[in-house]
């Protein structure tokens, strides 16, 4: 059986234009999809069932490489999401889970992973980027990481959005030796 050419990207739009962008694309023939969360809201008069997207301001398209620079010219896009310095391809199993898991519940939160103290996490963009290091304190939009290179231990503050957990404590035993 021969591979399929086409990917499933993740891109970024702009803020609540995820639907308009997927619709968008559908003109243009362009496997697309965006996940639709059911959600019950509450008023003081009665209840009414939303649909919303699952993923605020992100759209998944499956296409070939080549058709990435048409993509990013569709009205609403800000461009791909990126993962590692490349545009993040996303398995088509999880794509299927995620339309899996849609179809069994509604009211679907989506959780970004936490990261804690102790934890295992690689630099992903910035001068850093590709370095690995514990995290010794956690704040909001920040990390405090101790980085181990040519024997010595710095200290950096790094944005969470420019990093990816590799281990996490809570799942597993850290290694002291590290």
């Amino acid at each position: 059986m021969e591979p399929n050419p086409n990917n499933w990207y993740a891109v970024y739009t702009k803020p609540r234009w995820e639907k308009k962008v997927a619709d968008a694309l559908v003109r243009k023939q362009v496997e697309t999809y965006c996940p639709i969360n059911r959600v019950t809201h509450q008023w003081s008069d009665r209840k009414k069932i939303v649909e919303e997207p699952l993923f605020k301001s992100y759209v998944f398209v499956r296409i070939p490489e080549l058709l990435k620079t048409t993509i990013r010219e569709t009205s609403g896009i800000v461009n791909f999401v990126y993962w590692l310095g490349k545009p993040a391809r996303i398995p088509d199993h999880e794509i299927e889970q995620i339309r899996s898991f849609l179809n069994e519940y509604q009211d679907v939160e989506v959780e970004s992973f936490p990261i804690h103290a102790n934890d295992l996490i690689q630099i992903t963009s910035g001068p850093l980027m590709y370095q690995r290091g514990r995290v010794i304190e956690a704040a909001k939009n920040t990390v405090k990481v101790v980085l181990y290179s040519m024997g010595f231990a710095l200290t950096a503050t790094v944005k969470k959005s420019e990093m990816v957990l590799i281990n996490s404590q809570a799942i597993a035993p850290v290694n002291a030796s590290m």
